[in-house]
């Protein structure tokens, strides 16, 4: 995919919230997994006094929601997405707040001088990023020496690709770009450190339209959309045990420190 479309695809994508709550909806309702995986994330990061932190790719703000009055004293926080929709969403859900800007940027190319940030954060983003040697340059460039970047992301055996086995569906994925797998080679030329942390988790359906839903909301960015729904919601159910659709996941993050 070129990079104008892989642009096209995701401003289609995150227009708005619509898409995005569908996905959020499923982790919430059905991972086994109490603890969240935003709340897991947001117990990683390493802040202090006095810092400046920017998020790239900040889709809602959920995972900010009820945390902004606990950040360290005399810290900023800078949310941005490259949507202007989510943007938006997030200013909507958190409000205003003295500490608390909003901004439509674009990892690739970040309005910020050098050397201003403590801490960047890009979860569930770097794979969606045309140019990612472009991106982590950006990244690195705006962080502090000795700053950290986290950034979120899947493993190569997502839930489509685990669907697309079980029922042996014939389907060609989109190149895995950033993954749990390959991501720290990516990350190492950029850092000092690099950690990998795994989040223990799955889902356990039961409610087989929420997973299509899900499923659904990956038009234009995985070809199991092309299976006739009701086709697809028929092969699930003869996988179910006892009313349970159990599905494996394979989220975590990296902690990188430059």
């Amino acid at each position: 995919m070129s990079e104008i479309n892989q642009l096209e695809t995701v401003k289609k994508q995150y227009d708005n919230s619509n898409r995005l709550n569908t996905r959020i909806s499923i982790h919430q309702k059905y991972s086994t997994n109490k603890l969240g995986f935003g709340n897991w994330i947001y117990s990683n990061y390493k802040f202090s006094p006095n810092i400046n932190v920017l998020e790239l790719g900040c889709g809602t703000g959920e995972m900010w929601k009820g945390k902004i009055d606990n950040l360290p004293s005399n810290s900023k926080l800078y949310l941005t997405d490259y949507s202007d929709g989510m943007v938006n969403k997030a200013k909507e859900l958190l409000g205003k707040h003295d500490n608390v800007f909003y901004n439509v940027v674009n990892i690739e190319n970040i309005p910020y001088d050098d050397l201003c940030f403590d801490r960047v954060i890009a979860n569930m983003m770097l794979y969606h990023v045309s140019n990612i040697p472009k991106a982590l340059s950006e990244v690195r460039r705006v962080l502090k020496d000795e700053g950290y970047f986290y950034c979120a992301t899947y493993g190569e055996n997502r839930i489509v690709d685990y669907i697309a086995d079980m029922l042996n569906l014939n389907i060609e994925e989109d190149k895995k770009i950033f993954t749990l797998q390959n991501g720290y080679e990516i990350l190492k030329p950029y850092f000092k450190t690099v950690k990998r942390l795994d989040y223990n988790d799955s889902l356990d359906i039961t409610n087989l339209d929420d997973l299509l839903d899900y499923l659904y909301s990956l038009d234009g960015i995985s070809a199991i959309t092309k299976i006739d729904r009701q086709l697809l919601k028929v092969s699930l159910q003869n996988k179910m045990t006892d009313g349970v659709l159990h599905i494996p996941k394979e989220y975590g993050m990296f902690v990188c420190k430059k």
